[in-house]
Formats: C-alpha cells, structure tokens, sequence
C-alpha cells in the first residue's frame, strides 16, 4: 500500500470534514469527487450552488454527496461577520470590512472552521499562498507553544531506500524567505512533530548545509551551526544533528564518512533547508527528476489543519492533501 493511500486509511477511520473554497476550479470540483467516492472526508464547497454543480455536470463529477454553501445566502453570514469583527476589532476591523471579507470563500470557510462547523481547510490551487495563510492567521492564529508558521513538502519517493522507505519532509519549502538560526531551530521542531503525526515514525532531523562539520566557514554555515544549537537546546529528546550536507545526511556511507558518531548522519528523513531558495529547488528537482510525488506546501504552526497548494497541482494532489488534512484534524481535537 502506498504512502498516500495509508493516509486515506487512517482518515476513514475518524472521518472528518474539510471545506474547498476553490468551488470553480476542475481540478478541486474532481478531487471532491475523489474524497467524497472513497469515503474518506466529508466536503464542503463554498460557491453558488447552481455554477459549481453545472461544473461538476459538466465534467462529470459526482459531488452530490458534498454541501455546497453559498456566503451571500448562508443563514450564518451574519454570525461570521460578527465572530469575525469581534476577533479583529482591536486590530482596526469594522463591522462592514467584516461583512465585506465574508463575501469572500476563504475567509468565509475559515470561520466554519474557527467556530467548529468544519475540521479543516485545503486552498491554493489558483490562489496564492497569502490568499491562504493571511485569512488563517487573522482568524485561526497560531497554535499554543508555536512562534513560527512554516510550511513544508511531504516527499514520496519511489524505489527509494533513503529516508522513511523514501518518505521525508523537506522544510521551509514554501513560506518563510530567510529565516534566522531562532527560526530555523522552531521549524525544524515543528516539521519533527508533522513527520511522526503523519508517517508515524520517529523523526531524525538534518539541518542542511554546504558543509557537514565545519568542512567550509562562512555566515551561512554559521547560521546552521546556531541554529543546530538552538536545536538541541529547545528539543534535547529529538534526534538531531548539523551542519550536514545533503550526500552525508541521508547517505549511510557518506554519513559514515563525513559524520562519524552522528545520530542522524545517514538516515535522516526529515530536512531542514536553510532558507527558501532552496527548499523550494530541492523539492521540485527531487519532485521532477525523481518522479517523488510532493504534497504541500502544507503548513504547520496554526491553532487547526490549514493547507495550501501548489498553483501546479493536479485533481490527485489536491486529493491526497484533502487526506492529510483530514488525518491533521484527528490529532487536532
């Protein structure tokens, strides 16, 4: 059984619901139908009920399972108008900006999910990620104990024997620029706790470098040194280690070699970039030369399970992040 399909699994096993604000999008209309087929998510759609089921007619999608809510006509758009205002008044929110943004599928499905009404949110297929994380930021907030959002990627790869059986998490792949040593000790702390709630595994964190040890000096291996300190500092339980190269981190005899006495050297499945240029070409090189499947940016840090979505996903994507999500929301309650 693959990756994904044991997350499908593990979904039906507590089935939970997970709103789609991108109701006129093929792509999200077909992965509903996927969902809403193998039984392992309930779906709302936010859109006017009458376009997204001529889409869904259309194309043949079979969505009749799904609830479609419309903001315009919603008996609760008024409830969420003013949850919302009441959660923003202080930061400057009126009562009609309130009304206004309710108008909008995002926010509007974000406030089912802040009131309980919904388990999670999955956009992003033709939004960009602020579109997603703004309304979640302002309405759901970051969850106790965390000081940062990141996101990351869910790396499977086939015919691997590196990593978790050629599952990894590459992180921050798709939010945070440059973030400091501080930050990137708290996402390498946070991707840990999203490895083993998804792949059910302990955690081995690399902090990535273009050195391994001290082989170069500069300001950006010093960064990951700090950041590696940091680390160890707030998270002495978990299995952690850097500055590694790529090669020494995931290879058993480069580790071996570069890394001797490292705990992670060799068999890290959970990788830290050190900033966004990276993560983001290391996940679509792996992605596209490697034939992984990649799902995210999925985020992480927020108080409930919000996703985003690569703008280059497909219907199948898009279903396996509804999955993941789902299985977020079951550690979530």
């Amino acid at each position: 059984m693959s990756f994904i399909e044991e997350i499908k699994q593990r979904a039906k096993q507590d089935i939970k619901t997970i709103v789609l604000p991108e109701s006129n999008d093929v792509r999200v209309l077909e992965a509903a139908s996927m969902a809403l087929k193998e039984g392992y998510s309930n779906i709302i759609l936010i859109g006017k009920q009458e376009e997204v089921l001529k889409l869904a007619k259309e194309n043949n999608f079979d969505i009749s399972k799904a609830k479609i809510v419309d903001p315009e006509t919603s008996e609760n758009f008024s409830r969420y108008a003013n949850e919302f205002y009441e959660l923003r008044k202080a930061k400057g929110m009126t009562q009609d900006k309130a009304k206004e943004l309710m108008n909008d599928y995002t926010y509007f499905g974000m406030m089912m999910v802040k009131l309980g009404e919904a388990d999670g949110l999955v956009s992003g297929a033709c939004h960009s990620t602020a579109n997603t994380l703004r309304p979640a930021l302002q309405i759901l907030k970051t969850a106790p104990g965390t000081k940062l959002v990141s996101a990351f990627f869910l790396m499977v790869v086939p015919d691997c024997e590196y990593g978790e059986n050629g599952t990894f998490i590459f992180s921050d792949c798709g939010l945070n620029e440059y973030p400091d040593a501080d930050s990137l000790s708290e996402i390498a702390i946070s991707s840990s706790k999203s490895f083993e709630q998804l792949v059910g595994k302990p955690s081995k964190v690399a902090m990535l470098s273009y050195s391994t040890y001290g082989s170069a000096s500069s300001p950006l291996t010093e960064k990951v040194i700090e950041a590696t300190k940091l680390l160890k500092e707030k998270a002495p339980d978990l299995i952690a280690d850097g500055e590694l190269q790529l090669d020494a981190a995931i290879i058993p005899e480069v580790g071996a070699s570069k890394a001797p006495g490292s705990p992670v050297a060799g068999h890290a499945n959970t990788l830290i970039f050190p900033d966004l240029d990276a993560g983001n070409i290391g996940y679509k090189l792996v992605q596209r030369l490697g034939k992984a499947e990649a799902y995210g940016p999925l985020c992480q840090g927020i108080a409930k399970p919000v996703n985003d979505l690569s703008r280059g996903c497909s219907s199948s994507d898009v279903a396996g992040v509804i999955a993941i999500t789902a299985v977020q929301a079951q550690t979530k309650c």
